[in-house]
C-alpha cells in the first residue's frame, strides 16, 4: 500500500514455497499467477509472458495447492453470487483457503496496472492508471485466496483472485465475472509463513496503520460502486 515496490524474492526461491498463488513483479508490473507450478505475468497490455527464475516479486502469495473440497457447480453466478456460496463451503472464518475455479466464464472483467517509476506511488495511486479488459466467453482459471478478518493489515481479508485463460493469452485481477458450470477446488490452509523484505524501502516504510477504505479502493472495481 505505502509503494515498496522493489522485488524482494527471486521466482527460483519463490517457487520453493508454493505451486499455486498470486502477487505482481518488480515495480508493480503487472498481476502475477502461479498456476500448476508455472507463474505467468499479465502486463498491461493484457497479454501473459512467461516469468523467469531471475525476476523478482515484491509481494505474492504461494502455497502447495492440496484440495481438501472438490465442488461441481453446475448453474450459473456472478462473482457476488459465487463468493456467497463459497463462504457457505467453508467449515471455518478462522483460517485461510486457497481456492481454485476451472470453469466457463460468460463474461470476466480484469484488470493490470503498468510497470512504475521511481519515486513509487502508493498503491491507490498506481491502480488509478490501471488498464481494464473485459473478456467474452472464457474458458481459463482463477486463481486466489480467502484471508480471515483478522489478517488485515498483513494481507487483504476476504477473497483476492486472479485469472488466466485457458489458452494463456489473457488474465489479470479479477474485478467482477459471470460464470456457468465450474469445478471448484478448496485447500484449507490451517498455519502461514510470512518472510518480510530486507531492502531500505520496506526497512523505512511507515506501516503503522493499513487504511481499510484504500485498500478496498486499490482491490475492488471502481465501476462496481463497492
Amino acid at each position: 500500500m505505502q509503494g515498496v515496490f522493489e522485488g524482494s524474492m527471486s521466482f527460483k526461491e519463490l517457487a520453493m514455497h508454493g505451486d499455486f498463488g498470486i502477487g505482481t513483479l518488480y515495480d508493480l508490473d503487472g498481476e502475477l499467477v502461479e498456476l500448476d507450478g508455472q507463474f505467468y505475468q499479465v502486463k498491461a497490455d493484457g497479454k501473459d509472458y512467461p516469468v523467469n527464475d531471475s525476476q523478482e516479486a515484491p509481494f505474492a502469495d504461494v502455497t502447495f495447492f492440496e484440495p481438501d473440497q472438490k465442488i461441481l457447480f453446475n448453474g450459473s453466478a456472478n462473482q457476488t453470487e459465487l463468493q456467497r456460496y463459497l463462504e457457505g463451503q467453508m467449515p471455518s472464518k478462522n483460517i485461510f483457503y486457497a481456492i481454485r475455479i476451472d470453469g466457463t466464464f460468460d463474461y470476466i472483467k480484469t484488470r493490470s496496472v503498468p510497470a512504475q517509476d521511481r519515486p513509487y506511488p502508493t498503491l491507490t495511486e498506481a491502480v488509478a492508471h490501471q488498464s481494464v479488459f473485459e473478456l467474452i466467453n472464457q474458458s481459463g482459471t482463477i486463481v486466489g485466496f480467502w484471508s480471515p478478518a483478522y489478517a488485515n493489515g498483513v494481507i487483504a481479508p476476504g477473497y483476492h483472485f486472479h485469472f488466466l485463460n485457458e489458452n494463456r493469452t489473457a488474465g489479470g485481477h479479477v474485478l467482477d465475472f459471470s460464470l456457468k458450470n465450474a469445478s471448484i477446488a478448496i485447500d484449507y490452509t490451517p498455519q502461514f509463513l510470512m518472510v518480510l523484505p530486507e531492502n531500505k524501502e520496506f526497512i523505512q516504510a511507515n506501516l503503522t496503520g493499513a487504511d481499510q477504505a484504500e485498500l478496498q479502493k486499490a482491490e475492488d472495481d471502481p465501476g462496481r460502486g463497492r
